[in-house]
This record gives C-alpha cells, sequence and structure tokens, in this order.
C-alpha cells in the first residue's frame, strides 16, 4: 500500500494510530482470526474488537469474511495489506500516476517444468503430480499454486499507457519459494527474474516451507508437501532493481524498452545442484497471502 501526504491517505494513518489496532494487525500477520479469537486474545469484548476492526477494514488493511461453523456465523478477518511505503514528497505524489493489475498465477504465456512439478486450483489438484503436460491443461487458468524443480514461468502484463506517459517506476509483489521433494524448509533456490527480456538479478529463497500450514491452505491440500511462500516486493526505477529495498542489480528503468503493447515477466529456477532449487508460486486461495502477481506501474506524462 502507497500512501503520501493527501487527505486520502489520512484515513490510513489515523487508523494506524492506535494500540488496540496495532495489536490486532500483529494478532492477523500469521493467520486469519475470528473476531472471537482476537476478543479474547486482547481481553476487550467482541462489540469493540469490531468497532476497531472495522476502522482496518475502511482503511484498507483488514478484510473480513462470514464462515459458518457448527450452526452458527463468525466473522473472520485477515490481512489485506503487508507493506505501506509513504511518499513525503507532495511536488512527486501529485505527478506519480498509477496503473495496478493482478494477474492469476495460471494465466502464464510460456511455461517450462520439470518434476517435481505440478499445479492446482483451491478445489484440486490439476491433472497428477510430476507431469509436466498439466501445464497446458486448459483448467490451468484456474490454479492458485503451481511448483517445479527446474525451469521458468513467464507472464504477460498488458500495456495501459498512453505514448505521452512513461513509467518510472515498476513493482512486482508476488509469494514465492523454493521447491524440494515433500518438505525441506533448508532448501535455497536462487530464483532469478526478467522483464522485457533483461535478466535483473535473482534473490535466493531460504526454503520449501511446510511446517506451518499456510493461512489460506485449502483444507484438502496435504499437509507434508510447501505450504506457504515469502511474500517479495520487486522494484526497477531509476536507481536500480530491488528485492524489498535492497539492490539485486544495477539495471534501471530506463534500460528496459516499455514501447510494446504488452510486457514480459519471467521467473526461473535454474540451479540443478543436490539440495536445492524449484520455484512455488502462490496465488489467491494458497498461501498466506490472499493475492495473485500484483504489478503495479508508477507513471508521469510527459
Amino acid at each position: 500500500m502507497h500512501l503520501s501526504t493527501d487527505s486520502e491517505s489520512l484515513l490510513v494513518l489515523e487508523a494506524l494510530a492506535n494500540e488496540v489496532r496495532l495489536r490486532i494487525i500483529e494478532l492477523l500477520h500469521h493467520e486469519e482470526k475470528s473476531i472471537k479469537d482476537l476478543a479474547e486474545a486482547l481481553g476487550l469484548s467482541n462489540a469493540i474488537v469490531s468497532v476497531h476492526v472495522s476502522k482496518l477494514q475502511k482503511a484498507g488493511i483488514v478484510s473480513a469474511r462470514n464462515r459458518r461453523i457448527g450452526g452458527g456465523t463468525y466473522k473472520f478477518c485477515s490481512l489485506s495489506a503487508f507493506h505501506l511505503q509513504i511518499n513525503l514528497s507532495p511536488e512527486r505524489s501529485s505527478t506519480r500516476k498509477l496503473v495496478e493489475i493482478s494477474i492469476p498465477v495460471g494465466h502464464y504465456t510460456d511455461i517450462q517444468a520439470m518434476p517435481t512439478c505440478g499445479l492446482a486450483s483451491v478445489e484440486k489438484l490439476i491433472g497428477q503430480y510430476d507431469d509436466p503436460r498439466y501445464f497446458m491443461d486448459p483448467e490451468r487458468i484456474q490454479a492458485g499454486i503451481l511448483w517445479f524443480s527446474l525451469g521458468h514461468v513467464e507472464y504477460k502484463v498488458p500495456n495501459y499507457l498512453y505514448q505521452n506517459q512513461r513509467p518510472i517506476e515498476i513493482e512486482v509483489s508476488m509469494e514465492i519459494g523454493s521447491e524440494a521433494p515433500h518438505i525441506q524448509e533448508q532448501w535455497p533456490s536462487d530464483i532469478r527474474f526478467s522483464m522485457n527480456g533483461v535478466y535483473l538479478g535473482k534473490w535466493t529463497s531460504p526454503g520449501d516451507f511446510g511446517k506451518r500450514r499456510g493461512r489460506l491452505t485449502p483444507e484438502w491440500w496435504a499437509p507434508d508437501v510447501n505450504q506457504h511462500g515469502l511474500l517479495k516486493v520487486l522494484r526497477i526505477n531509476a536507481n536500480g532493481t530491488f528485492i524489498d529495498g535492497q539492490r539485486i542489480s544495477d539495471v534501471k528503468i530506463h534500460d528496459l524498452d516499455w514501447s510494446a503493447g504488452s510486457w514480459s515477466f519471467r521467473l526461473s529456477a535454474e540451479d540443478t545442484a543436490r539440495g536445492r532449487g524449484g520455484l512455488t508460486l502462490f496465488g489467491r486461495g494458497f498461501g498466506n497471502y490472499d493475492q495473485d502477481l500484483l504489478f503495479r506501474i508508477y507513471y508521469d506524462s510527459h
């Protein structure tokens, strides 16, 4: 979530300016909780907690849904924002505009996958385990998770900018991790990123996480396979390319060709050394973060 010094951001800042609401955010960081669970953890009444949750909902920090359990209906809450960035430059905030595009993990345009591999929707496994042919199954567009031990996956991002608009920063947010047989929390994998055919750099995933069940993982999902990843934010701007603020290359935004009608984004896992490698990509309905690949294109006009 990106904030500035304008009045629209004030709602978020006011929501954060309260100790109870900050504690609610901490409690929701790892898993979804009901109003009752939050009230018990905070030592407050359900009514008071509901008021605080409502303020966080209006600010876009928390989302809620009703679930039927044992004949009753309960309100369950989860985080919908995990990062805040505040731009304190009024000049820049007034000229920067934003296009946001969410692309489901199954809407890839090119893929090469080697076992162990597979993909699944929130309802079921698509095809069979370790059979790369199913990555071309028509049901793949419903996928909420995909994984492979070696290969790449590529997405096309529509370019909605006009000729007088130029991108000044590209941000890609995604939940990713390694891919190991079953679960290996210590399983490093060098995951490489490319945009428009240009290699941007790599990030080393520490492992294939499965000791704790993913916050959004469907009930039918087996407990002995990857459960969640890490939310990583890739940024390309005039200063270089960064993962979570750490520079991974000197590739700058003007080094890439943004004139085409669509842009390509590729993730690859190419390391075949023993005891490491692979890529798991989580979308909506899996892992800990209720999002697909989220692209934010910041631009100005000239």
